[in-house]
C-alpha cells in the first residue's frame, strides 16, 4: 500500500495518476470559478 492510498482515499487506484489529475482539475476549476464569480459580484466589469 502506498502512502497516497491512506486516509480519506482508501480505495484501490487512489494513487493512479489519472485519478490524481482529474481530482486536481475538478478542485482547481471549482476554486477558479468561485474566484471569478466573487470578482464579478464585487466589481462591475461590464
Amino acid at each position: 500500500m502506498t502512502d497516497q492510498n491512506r486516509g480519506i482515499m482508501k480505495f484501490e487506484g487512489a494513487d493512479n495518476p489519472l485519478a490524481v489529475v482529474v481530482s486536481s482539475v475538478v478542485i482547481l476549476g471549482g476554486i477558479a470559478a468561485l474566484i471569478v464569480w466573487a470578482l464579478q459580484s464585487a466589481y462591475a466589469f461590464n
